[in-house]
């Protein structure tokens, strides 16, 4: 309805090898709040990449997605990550949107392909399943936002596979 938020998670399977994206849109006339959380989310995901590049750490982009985020008085949803993408649609290595030390902090390599995608809340970071097993909701009932992008790791930053 009017006012809502609705995200499409979307990847494509082509010779062989996927790519992830997702985007989150208003629907009908929103709110700022929800305009407000929508660029941020997405903005957190460009200034992230900046950092990224051959040799380059993976956490690198995961402190400066949250540096950014919190900065703009949201919070990063932590139990879900972005991931490596390639043969499989998830795989290794997971890309944490916030910096935990328990996640490996691997040096990147051209030719990695990841999905790099900001989960953002506009309350707390905890999120819940829904009824449908499937979609996830914030815990608080707080707006959320996401933002996911394919890219490759070179040897001077990224390129963006699925815009």
């Amino acid at each position: 309805k009017s006012g809502d938020l609705l995200k499409v998670d979307v990847g494509v399977y082509f010779q062989g090898l996927h790519t992830d994206a997702a985007r989150t849109m208003g629907v009908g006339k929103i709110s700022a709040a929800a305009q407000k959380i929508m660029s941020v989310t997405e903005e957190s995901f460009w200034e992230g990449i900046k950092c990224l590049k051959e040799g380059a750490k993976l956490s690198s982009y995961s402190k400066q997605v949250q540096k950014y985020i919190e900065k703009n008085g949201l919070a990063v949803v932590r139990n879900l990550v972005g991931h490596g993408v390639g043969k499989e649609i998830h795989e290794d290595p997971y890309v944490p949107n916030f910096y935990n030390r328990k996640y490996e902090d691997l040096v990147l390599k051209s030719g990695m392909t990841l999905a790099l995608e900001p989960m953002v809340n506009a309350g707390g970071f905890e999120t819940v399943l829904g009824h449908d097993g499937w979609i996830f909701k914030s815990k608080d009932g707080s707006l959320t936002a996401h933002y996911e992008n394919t890219v490759v790791i070179t040897k001077e930053g990224v390129e963006v596979l699925t815009i």
